[in-house]
């Protein structure tokens, strides 16, 4: 028999079963395709951002097959402002890039620019960079060989796909001053969206065992409270307290701008700080109502100068205050801090130590009490580090953060002369006067009466003895000067008439009331 008959026959057959083994990979193949791109359609990002990432993984799945021969390099930067967006493309690109050997091994990294490693080896198949934030914390240094490496890695063009994750203004940080390298080498944006109230709704209604009635109110809550921030935390926060409690949050009711300045104009004297801000107020107005009007972005951040005692705490919380009425800023919070809030005591602290005060307080006011204590003088360099973290917050995070740096007239004017940077980042400087002896007066007046007592005119006219005679005292606390006699006056009053039982008299502060012994003026 013809030895060629059975090489035909095992040709043949062998040749049909590898057919139907490669119909088999390219089903597989299409199937995890499919899958995919059902994971990309339940994503929040732009439409155009899932067409692009289908193109990416199609591209992928053809190179695979032979059916494209160029290989692409993806190094990819996806604007998300969530974790579970971020980590749900990475899931996708890595199962990708591994399913499809698009990639020269299956090793992954992550690049944290929070806890960056010193030397970082770039022989992996899949890369993200994340914590972007944290380029902030890194020296100059640092930063320089940190891009270089990355060039060098992305400029070989190797089998890799390369992921850098941040919100839209992180990422433009990240690469501030290296836009070379972004635009050279990231040819591809996935760009991230936050869902709608409804989606908001739906998804909190799935995931609770919210009772019938409580859902309109659901619904009414979510579109007072949600504010396209992280969109899951909200989400997250709101399911384990409806959970828990089984009732919804109470929503905190805005004040309008009459009980606003009703605070601000029960206050003593102020004035010129009082028609800053009715200016202030009048600007953000006419910004909201007037759409079509070209109003530069407000820069609200300021300088308060003032002596101990001026009201400058008590004008920042009303700023705080206004700012979250007028929707300017999305939290009715001030975070107060001092100078050693800010700087660290060994190298390496003090970023990380003024970047952790300052995500505290976006979306509301950071209040920087004896801020001239930050000046920096001679070596200090750690001083010089929390001025360069906080200048560049300010910048940028212009619309989530207001900063306000306050203390005494003279040194802070000293601080200002000495740093430019500061200086051109602050839109409104407030000057707090001293009271005078009249206004001290009233704000003693106003602490007795809103407590129940009487002030008799001796206690007045002793009371102005004692003002004029420390005014000039250094460090004189103006307002707290006041409140700390008062609030002695009260102790020694129970003293007084702790044996009388006559109303009046229990109600009435006199001059041999007037406690002025171990006051502290500072």
């Amino acid at each position: 028999m013809n030895n060629d008959y059975f090489k035909d026959i095992y040709k043949d057959f062998f040749g049909v079963e590898t057919l139907k083994e490669e119909n088999k990979k390219i089903e597989e193949s299409s199937q995890r395709m499919i899958t995919l791109f059902d994971k990309i359609n339940k994503l929040y990002i732009k439409d155009e951002s899932k067409e692009l990432l289908k193109k990416i993984i199609e591209y992928m799945r053809k190179y695979n097959e032979g059916i494209e021969t160029n290989y692409i390099p993806f190094n990819i930067l996806i604007e998300a402002n969530n974790k579970e967006t971020k980590e749900e493309l990475i899931n996708i690109l890595e199962n990708a890039s591994v399913n499809y050997s698009y990639i020269k091994n299956n090793n992954k990294k992550q690049i944290s620019l929070i806890n960056l490693e010193k030397d970082i080896n770039y022989d992996y198949g899949f890369i993200t960079i994340t914590n972007l934030k944290g380029i902030n914390n890194i020296d100059t240094q640092e930063q320089t060989k940190l891009f270089n490496n990355l060039e060098e890695f992305l400029s070989k063009e190797e089998k890799t796909t390369t992921l850098v994750l941040g919100t839209q203004e992180e990422i433009g940080n990240f690469f501030l001053g290296r836009e070379s390298i972004k635009n050279k080498y990231f040819q591809f944006n996935i760009i991230g969206i936050n869902p709608d109230i409804q989606d908001i709704y739906e998804y909190i209604l799935e995931n609770t065992n919210i009772e019938d009635n409580l859902k309109p109110n659901l619904l009414d809550y979510i579109t007072k409270t949600y504010k396209n921030d992280d969109y899951v935390e909200y989400r997250n926060n709101l399911i384990k307290y409806i959970s828990f409690n089984k009732e919804l949050p109470i929503i905190e009711e805005k004040k309008s701008l009459e009980e606003i300045f009703k605070d601000l104009n029960e206050l003593v004297g102020l004035e010129k700080v009082k028609k800053v801000l009715y200016d202030l107020v009048d600007v953000i107005n006419l910004k909201e109502k007037a759409k079509d009007l070209t109003i530069k972005d407000m820069n609200l951040h300021m300088v308060f100068l003032g002596n101990p005692g001026t009201g400058k705490t008590t004008i920042a919380r009303i700023i705080s205050n206004i700012l979250y009425n007028l929707g300017y800023i999305k939290e009715n919070k001030l975070i107060e801090v001092s100078s050693k809030d800010l700087v660290g005591q060994y190298v390496g602290q003090t970023a990380p130590k003024t970047m952790d005060v300052i995500n505290k307080s976006l979306n509301g006011v950071l209040f920087i009490d004896e801020a001239y204590s930050l000046a920096v003088k001679g070596e200090n360099s750690y001083n010089a580090e929390a001025i360069a973290t906080l200048i560049q917050a300010m910048e940028n995070y212009r619309d989530k953060l207001v900063v306000i740096f306050a203390g005494y007239t003279k040194e802070m004017q000293d601080f200002l002369d000495s740093n430019s940077g500061i200086v051109s980042r602050i839109g409104y400087t407030l000057e707090f006067d001293d009271y005078t002896t009249e206004e001290l007066i009233k704000i003693f007046n106003n602490f007795a009466t809103k407590n129940g007592f009487i002030v008799s005119e001796d206690a007045i006219k002793y009371l102005e003895e004692v003002i004029n005679e420390n005014r000039n005292t250094k460090n004189f606390g103006n307002a707290r000067f006041v409140r700390n006699i008062y609030e002695k006056t009260v102790i020694k009053h129970a003293t007084n008439v702790k044996d009388k039982k006559q109303n009046k008299i229990l109600k009435t502060l006199t001059k041999e009331d007037i406690s002025i012994e171990n006051l502290n003026f500072s």
